[in-house]
C-alpha cells in the first residue's frame, strides 16, 4: 500500500473502533444537538439488521443491531420480520439520541435488480423513514473507506460483492451468491446439523480453529470469484469487508488464493453500514424530543 492507502486505511480503522465502542449501546459518541442534521444508513444483510447514524460530518454517532433470519442470500424473505425488527431499532435508537431519525439510505448486493430495491426501499418505509436512496453494498464500503483506486470485495451474508475503482472512477461492480450463510452450510453438513447451529458454532472464538478447517475452500472460492471475475487487472489496493471475514486465517488464505495481497479492516462488519448512512445527504431537520 502507498503511504496515502495506509493513511486512509488507519482514518477509517480510528473510527470503526470508536464506532465499535457504541454499538448497541446506550450512549452515543457525543450529545446531539436539537435540529442537528443526521445521516441513516440501513443493512438488511443476511445474518443481522444494522443501524447506522453520522453526523453531517459522517462521524459515527451510533449504531445498533439485530441477528435475523429475514433475508437469504441478499434477497428478504420475510417482509414482517425485517420491518418489526428496524422499527424496533429505530425506537431505540431515537430514545438514545434524544431526535427523531426521518430519512435514511440501504443497499443491495450488486446486480440483484430493481425489484430487490424496490423491497429494500419498502421494508425502510415501512419502518417509517424516509428512504432516500439505495446503493450497491461494496461501492458503499468504499465509499467510507475513501478509497480512490482499488478493489473492495464484501463478503455478505449471501453474496460476494466486488466493486473496482480509478482515479474516482467506479470501473465494476460484481456479485456472486457465496457468502457467509455458504460457510455455515458447508459447517453444518460437516456436523450433520441445521444450519442455524451451524452459525452459532461459526460465531463462537473458541471454536474459530475448528471451523476454519472447515470453512477453507469456502473461503478460497470467494477469492477464485474476485480473481476470475473482474474483466481487467484488479486494482490495488485489495480491502475486503463484512462480517463474514472475522477469522485470523481469512485474510492470509483469501490472499494465497486470490494471488495478489489483501487488506482488512478493523470491525469489517461495520465498513458497508457506515457508509450506506454516507449516501444519505440529503438536508432535513429533526424533532428535539426532550
Amino acid at each position: 500500500m502507498t503511504v496515502k492507502q495506509l493513511s486512509t486505511l488507519t482514518a477509517a480503522n480510528q473510527r470503526l473502533t470508536e464506532f465499535a465502542k457504541v454499538v448497541n449501546g446506550q450512549q452515543p459518541v457525543r450529545k446531539v444537538k436539537s435540529n442537528e442534521v443526521l445521516r441513516t444508513g440501513i443493512d438488511l444483510g443476511t445474518s443481522s439488521i444494522v443501524l447506522t447514524v453520522l453526523d453531517e460530518a459522517n462521524q459515527p454517532l451510533y449504531g445498533a443491531f439485530e441477528y435475523d433470519h429475514a433475508v437469504r442470500d441478499g434477497i428478504i424473505v420475510n417482509f414482517i420480520e425485517s420491518v418489526q425488527i428496524l422499527k424496533r431499532l429505530k425506537a431505540k435508537a431515537e430514545r438514545v439520541l434524544g431526535v427523531e431519525l426521518v430519512t435514511a439510505c440501504g443497499a443491495v448486493p450488486p446486480g440483484t435488480g430493481e425489484g430487490s430495491s424496490r423491497i429494500v426501499t419498502n421494508v425502510i418505509e415501512a419502518a417509517d423513514f424516509i428512504c432516500q436512496q439505495i446503493v450497491d453494498e461494496p461501492t458503499a464500503a468504499a465509499e467510507f473507506l475513501h478509497i480512490e483506486t482499488g478493489t473492495v470485495v464484501d463478503i455478505g451474508g449471501g453474496t460476494t460483492g466486488i466493486s473496482t475503482f480509478k482515479n474516482g472512477k467506479l470501473m465494476e461492480v460484481l456479485d456472486e451468491p457465496t457468502g457467509g450463510f455458504h460457510m455455515s452450510l458447508v459447517l453444518a453438513g460437516s456436523r450433520h446439523i441445521d444450519s442455524d447451529k451451524a452459525e452459532l458454532i461459526k460465531r463462537d472464538p473458541e471454536m474459530e480453529s475448528e471451523v476454519f478447517a472447515v470453512i477453507r475452500p469456502v473461503v478460497e472460492k470467494m477469492a477464485t470469484i474476485t480473481r476470475t471475475m473482474v474483466k481487467t487487472e484488479i486494482p490495488l489496493p485489495i480491502i475486503v469487508v463484512g462480517g463474514a471475514i472475522n477469522f485470523k486465517d481469512f485474510i492470509p488464505t483469501f490472499s494465497k488464493s486470490l494471488k495478489l495481497p489483501a487488506e482488512k479492516p478493523v470491525y469489517p462488519q461495520f465498513v458497508t453500514p457506515l457508509g450506506i448512512a454516507m449516501y444519505d445527504k440529503k438536508n432535513r431537520s429533526t424533532k428535539d424530543r426532550d
